[in-house]
């Protein structure tokens, strides 16, 4: 597999061909509109790891392209047929085995209602967890770790990365962040990685790994 970070939530991931994206966000510039998406996963409902506008360009060049997301998902993505998948469904789509875990998202404030979320492990190595720190309870390969957000501190980050111990891990969530806090964040990532004896790539957007 071939994992390419996009800005800020977005991924997009090829295997034999075929190509998952994950979260195209309003954060995340136009995606490209090749004519190889097999699926989008969309983990949960705010417009930073969705918008209309990257679904309908990703929908217009691969019209049998499948959407999954958890329900709050298929009620906003009007006009799109979003499949509503749930915390243990696995799901077989062209070239990709997509597991679902986890089901809230972490807490913002009390103030703010907890919608669901759903993080995806990509064929049994590249997980995601959306907005939350759930932890799959599996060996992963590659883990995208949140750098910063508005649900978390780094502090929260680094314990889930070194429970997670992926044997790689890169940064996610990291639009909201100056170029200072970008380089702060990867530093502690990178110790968090290291105490499970994994690497840290300090990917930026465009950058891609061999999985």
């Amino acid at each position: 597999m071939r994992l390419t970070k996009l800005e800020h939530a977005a991924l997009v991931i090829e295997e034999s061909g075929g190509e998952l994206y994950v979260d195209p966000g309003k954060f995340t510039r136009p995606v490209p509109a090749s004519a190889g998406a097999v699926a989008v996963v969309i983990t949960h409902r705010h417009d930073d790891h969705w918008t209309p506008e990257q679904l309908t360009r990703i929908v217009a060049a691969n019209p049998e392209a499948r959407i999954f997301g958890p329900a709050g998902v298929a009620a906003a993505a009007t006009g799109f047929a979003v499949e509503t998948v749930e915390a243990g469904d696995t799901v077989e789509v062209g070239p990709f085995r997509l597991r679902f875990f986890g089901g809230r998202h972490a807490v913002i404030h009390p103030s703010i209602p907890v919608i669901d979320n759903l993080g995806v492990l990509v064929n049994d190595a590249i997980y995601y967890g959306g907005d939350s720190f759930t932890v799959p309870g599996v060996p992963v390969e590659v883990l995208a770790a949140p750098a910063a957000a508005p649900w978390m501190k780094i502090s929260e980050s680094m314990d889930y990365v070194v429970e997670v111990a992926p044997r790689r891990a890169f940064p996610t969530h990291e639009m909201v962040l100056s170029p200072a806090g970008m380089a702060l964040s990867n530093v502690r990532l990178a110790w968090a990685t290291e105490q499970g004896g994994g690497e840290y790539l300090p990917l930026e957007p465009g950058d891609a790994i061999e999985v």
